[in-house]
C-alpha cells in the first residue's frame, strides 16, 4: 500500500471546508500546556546491542523479570505453550497474511479462521462463533450493544464481579450512546446477587463472568433464571476459558452470548497484549453479531472452499446499518488459540484444566493452615481471594521475589488487604510450598 501525504493545497482545501485558516487555528482548542512547542526530547540513537542491553536493564526493574515467581492472573494467565505453536505461527503464510478479502488467494487463512470458529463454538457449546474481536473487554462491550440491538431496551444489568477493566471499557462504549448499566452486587460467597433486579425494570441482558474476577464459579442456572424472568438475554463473560475443560460451558446453561478473553489459549502474556476477543452466540442472533464470520462454501465446480460469509461492518455496508465499527479480527492470535486447542485435544484440555484446579486447591489448603482468611466460600477454578494473617506478608514475599497475587483494594475498596492469587500448571509444588511457608512468619 502506498503512502501518499497530503500536499499543502490538499490541507488548505480541507481547512477551508471546515472554516479555519490554518493548522494552528485548528489545534487552538487544545490547552496550551498540553502542546509541545519544541522538538521531542529523545536520547541519542543506540545500536542493536546497546538497545538490547537497555531493554534488559528496564526488564530487571520490574517484578515480572526472570527470577520472580508470579501468582498474578486477573485476566492474563501464565500457561505453558507447546513449542509447535511457536513454530507453526512463524510460518510466513500465516505471519504475514493480510485480511482475506480475496478467497481465491486466501484459502489457508480462511480455513484457519474457520477451524478457530469451530473449536471455539465447541468449547463454549454455542451455535456460532465469529472470527474474533480485539480482546475480552471489547468482546463484552460489543455483546452489551448486541443485546440492546436485539431487545430494543437501553439498559443492561452487569455483575460487579466482572473484571473491573471490562466494566470500564463498557462504560466508555456507553458514554456517548445514552445507554445505561446497573451493577449487581455480590453475595458473601462471592457469587452475583440477582435480587436487586426486581427494582431494575426492563433490562436487555443479565451479564455475569464465570469464573468471575474473584475466581468464584458463578451459579449460571440462577443467572439464566434471572434473565428469563426479565425477558432479557443471558451474557456469560470469561477471562480464563481453560476453565471450561472441567466446567459446564455457557451454552449448556442456555447463554445467548458467550464472550471473553482467549489469551490463555496458547498466547503469551507479553506484558498485557495482544489479546484475543472470543465471541459466540445462538444462531438466531447471527445477523446482529459484530465482526466477521468465515463459512464453508462450494465453488462453481463443486469444490469445497472457505469465504467471508458475514461481515456487517462499516467498510462493507452503510455505517448506520453496521453492527460494529470493529473492522478486523485478531487473526494470528485466533490461529494460536486454534493450534493450542487442537494440540491439547479434548482429553488434554480437560487434564490441563484439572491440573490448574487441583494445584489451586492445594495452595488454598496450605494457606488456610497458615492462618489465611479466604473470604469467599464459593467454588473456584485456578484463582481465589485471600487475606494474609500479617499485613507485612505481601511485602516480605515480594522481597523474596514472590508476587503473591493482585491487591484488590484499588478495584474493591471494601476488600482492603485482600489479594487475588492465581495458580496455573506452571507452578510446581515447591513453588506453592515456598509461598505458604513465608506466610504468617
Amino acid at each position: 500500500m502506498r503512502y501518499l501525504p497530503h500536499t499543502d493545497s490538499d490541507v488548505a482545501a480541507m481547512l477551508a471546508v471546515i472554516g479555519v485558516r490554518s493548522l494552528e487555528e485548528l489545534f487552538s482548542p487544545i490547552p496550551d500546556d498540553c502542546r509541545l512547542r519544541g522538538p521531542l526530547t529523545l536520547p541519542e540513537p543506540l545500536n542493536e546491542w546497546e538497545l538490547e542491553g537497555y531493554f534488559e536493564l528496564l526488564s530487571n526493574t520490574t517484578a515480572a523479570a526472570q527470577g520472580f515467581s508470579s501468582f498474578i492472573g486477573a485476566g492474563s494467565y501464565d500457561h505453558f505453550i507447546p513449542e509447535s505453536n511457536r513454530q507453526l505461527l512463524s510460518r510466513s503464510e500465516f505471519y504475514t497474511a493480510y485480511t482475506p478479502y480475496q478467497p481465491e488467494i486466501s484459502q489457508g487463512t480462511l480455513q484457519a479462521i474457520y477451524e478457530y470458529q469451530t473449536l471455539t463454538a465447541r468449547l463454549m457449546q454455542m451455535e456460532v462463533a465469529n472470527a474474533s474481536l480485539y480482546d475480552g473487554a471489547s468482546s463484552l462491550a460489543e455483546a452489551l450493544l448486541m443485546s440492546i440491538r436485539i431487545t430494543k431496551k437501553p439498559t443492561v444489568a452487569i455483575s460487579r464481579s466482572i473484571h473491573p477493566h471490562y466494566r470500564r471499557v463498557a462504560q466508555t462504549y456507553f458514554a456517548p450512546t445514552g445507554y445505561s448499566a446497573i451493577e449487581l452486587p455480590h453475595l458473601s460467597d462471592g457469587r452475583t446477587d440477582y435480587s436487586s433486579l426486581q427494582q431494575a425494570g426492563e433490562v436487555a441482558a443479565v451479564v455475569v463472568q464465570s469464573p468471575n474476577f474473584f475466581g468464584v464459579i458463578e451459579d449460571l442456572d440462577s443467572a439464566a433464571e434471572a434473565a428469563r424472568a426479565h425477558d432479557a438475554l443471558l451474557i456469560v463473560s470469561f477471562t480464563e476459558p481453560l476453565a471450561y475443560g472441567i466446567l459446564k460451558p455457557p451454552g449448556k446453561y442456555g447463554a445467548d452470548i458467550a464472550c471473553g478473553e482467549g489469551q490463555s489459549l496458547g498466547i503469551p502474556q507479553s506484558f498485557g497484549g495482544p489479546g484475543l476477543g472470543i465471541f459466540a452466540s445462538k444462531m438466531q442472533y447471527v445477523r446482529n453479531m459484530p465482526g466477521r464470520l468465515v463459512g464453508r462454501a462450494q465453488d462453481v465446480e463443486g469444490r469445497g472452499g472457505y469465504v467471508l460469509t458475514l461481515a456487517t461492518r462499516e467498510q462493507h455496508i452503510r455505517r448506520q446499518k453496521a453492527t460494529s465499527n470493529i473492522c478486523t479480527n485478531s487473526s494470528l492470535c485466533a490461529l494460536a488459540a486454534a493450534m493450542y486447542m487442537a494440540t491439547l485435544g479434548k482429553t488434554g484440555f480437560r487434564e490441563m484444566a484439572q491440573l490448574n484446579h487441583d494445584k489451586a486447591e492445594y495452595l488454598k489448603d496450605r494457606l488456610r493452615e497458615k492462618g489465611c482468611e479466604l473470604p469467599f466460600s464459593g467454588p473456584t477454578f485456578n484463582e481465589f481471594v485471600v487475606r494474609f494473617p500479617n499485613p507485612g506478608d505481601y511485602r516480605r514475599l515480594l522481597e523474596r521475589k514472590v508476587l503473591a497475587g493482585l491487591p484488590l483494594d484499588a478495584y474493591y475498596p471494601e476488600l482492603k488487604d485482600h489479594h487475588l492469587l492465581c495458580v496455573t500448571e506452571t507452578k510446581s509444588r515447591s513453588d506453592l510450598d515456598a509461598l505458604a511457608e513465608e506466610v504468617g512468619r
